[in-house]
């Protein structure tokens, strides 16, 4: 089939098994999928502007529709993703900013990259060692069972910080926090996403969980919830510079509207431990894609 607007001919079933594929880790994980699609794209022969463009405009659409399940299962907390867009659009901004003040820096890309992969691989760890750490103690009869079992009392702690103004999250079971630990959760996951350009959801479902409290399930819903809001402003942005062929997006997004629906779907059936479980082996993945791209570069 050809794309006229990239240039490219493409079978269409190939396009739509990578939509596919990143709407249901995207459904069951609330992470945008970017690093798997964009690579698989690029060896479509798909040209690097419209890779990420494209992609970018699929994403706004599997996340609408995987943040919908989620919102239907109760998963979505609308009020701490709004909050949260405020900080991340500002992150992103200052991370834009300090990656153009590095720019004078010999091997910026190479070490960009190198922190990436350490980033990555230090969620991966930690996030793998927590969840199998629940798991046990689930198994052996202790009742804090389905979320950070150990990392609770420290997200309570955070949440007792009296730094007004305070705000509740009753839809995550938050009855107050400060406003500005939430924005600088927000703040930090946008800044390493601008200076970066890691995906939102590697960085934001662990935050989450971790240090705001957030029960793990609602948390993939609301990560879900803020990409569309993300996606949606890079897809203009991108598609004002030309770099969106739309055709090729709707037809990721045929594949992306199953997979959604099938990953958020399968959410319920899993506790949260086991979801972090598994979370853990996408940052892996992750790295090792940019590892590769470093080699060849190299």
């Amino acid at each position: 089939m050809e794309f006229a607007i990239a240039g490219v001919t493409i079978n269409p079933l190939w396009l739509a098994a990578i939509g596919f594929l990143v709407g249901a880790l995207g459904g069951f994980f609330g992470i945008g999928g970017g690093f798997l699609a964009g690579p698989l794209m690029l060896w479509l022969g798909v040209p690097a502007n419209f890779v990420v463009g494209t992609d970018l405009a699929h994403l706004t659409g599997s996340s609408i529709i995987s943040a919908k399940r989620h919102r239907a299962l109760g998963q979505v907390d609308v009020r701490l993703g709004l909050v949260m867009i405020a900080g991340t659009i500002l992150g992103v901004e200052g991370g834009a900013r300090l990656l153009a003040a590095l720019q004078s820096i010999g091997a910026l890309d190479r070490t960009i990259s190198l922190v990436y992969i350490v980033l990555l691989l230090g969620i991966a760890s930690f996030t793998a060692w927590e969840s199998l750490r629940a798991m046990r103690s689930v198994r052996s009869g202790n009742e804090i069972a389905h979320e950070a079992m150990g990392f609770k009392g420290f997200a309570q702690r955070l949440q007792r910080i009296n730094l007004p103004p305070m705000i509740s999250f009753p839809a995550s079971g938050i009855e107050s926090i400060s406003l500005w630990l939430v924005l600088g959760v927000g703040f930090l996951t946008g800044l390493l996403a601008g200076l970066l350009g890691v995906g939102g959801g590697f960085i934001r479902m662990p935050m989450l969980v971790y240090l705001l409290g957030i029960p793990t399930h609602v948390a993939v819903g609301t990560d879900l919830f803020e990409i569309v809001f993300s996606s949606a402003f890079g897809t203009l942005t991108h598609a004002l510079k030309g770099n969106v062929d739309i055709l090729m997006a709707l037809v990721m997004h045929a594949g992306a509207a199953m997979g959604a629906q099938i990953g958020a779907a399968l959410t319920p059936y899993f506790e949260g431990p086991r979801i972090r479980l598994l979370f853990s082996a996408l940052p892996v993945i992750g790295a090792l894609l940019v590892f590769l791209r470093l080699m060849s570069g190299s």
